[in-house]
């Protein structure tokens, strides 16, 4: 099976949202993702070509030479396959089209598996935030990684 990484459209925002509840405890609602695209942030999808479905999404905003990777995620059952550092690499790459001098993130802190990405791809941890992540009725700490590009 062939994965492409394309740009994502108002009419992948449904199989993007059921990825998203599939991963997230607090997922983004199906307007946010659709108001990213409206805006214009650089919006990608990962997209099987056996069945033209969903397996990954990433969106960056930029601005004022920062980017800051918004939201990242495999299908669980694609996971472990090296599409999620794929679809890093072209966020950090559209970053650099974009002129951006630093790319930004928040990553739970519990989130071990993406840290460890991120780190890999040389993010370094340069603060946190108190409580950023709802859990249901608990909150969890963030930690902010940047990238110097």
């Amino acid at each position: 099976m062939a994965i492409n990484l394309r740009a994502m459209q108002l009419a992948d925002v449904p199989q993007v949202y059921a990825i998203e509840c599939s991963i997230s405890p607090d997922p983004w609602g199906e307007k946010l993702f659709s108001d990213c695209i409206s805006v214009g942030y650089s919006c990608w999808v990962l997209e099987s070509d056996d069945d033209m479905t969903v397996v990954g999404y990433g969106l960056l905003s930029c601005a004022a030479s920062e980017a800051h990777i918004l939201n990242i995620a495999i299908r669980p059952d694609m996971q472990h396959a090296g599409l999620g550092r794929r679809l890093m690499q072209h966020l950090i790459q559209q970053a650099q089209l974009l002129q951006a001098d630093m790319v930004y993130l928040e990553v739970r802190v519990t989130n071990a598996p993406a840290i460890n990405l991120y780190k890999q791809l040389s993010f370094i941890e340069i603060g946190s935030r108190k409580g950023y992540y709802a859990r249901g009725r608990e909150r969890e700490d963030a930690f902010v990684l940047a990238l110097g590009l």
